[in-house]
């Protein structure tokens, strides 16, 4: 299994960024995917779920309305669009694929997001 995140980069404040996570080695739609975030000196939170079955996502409070994350099953993506990016964005994403209801998952290597003021 691989989970490979790409798009990372640094923006000023109120930009944009787009970052993919390609899945290889697992049946894609049936993992629950997830953006995690881990900052300097923080603990990793999550940022933004979307489900294996569909349904609503959902999000960190803070990044709601800014975050939206979607995902392609025939492509086996899970992308997040990340818009009006503040400095307290800037962390490392991880790309999470996770089984629902069985204790298993399998994470990225991270990519970096930096925001300056």
């Amino acid at each position: 299994v691989q989970l490979v995140e790409s798009g990372g980069g640094w923006v000023h404040a109120g930009g944009s960024l787009r970052l993919s996570c390609a899945a290889s080695g697992l049946t894609f739609s049936s993992y629950d995917m997830s953006w995690y975030r881990q900052g300097p000196e923080k603990e990793r939170e999550l940022v933004a779920r979307i489900k294996s079955v569909g349904g609503p996502a959902t999000y960190l409070d803070s990044v709601k309305g800014r975050f939206t994350v979607s995902r392609d099953n025939a492509k086996s993506t899970v992308d997040l669009q990340m818009n009006s990016l503040r400095p307290e964005d800037t962390a490392t994403y991880f790309c999470n694929a996770a089984l629902p209801h069985f204790p298993y998952e399998e994470w990225g290597q991270g990519t970096q997001v930096t925001v300056y003021p």
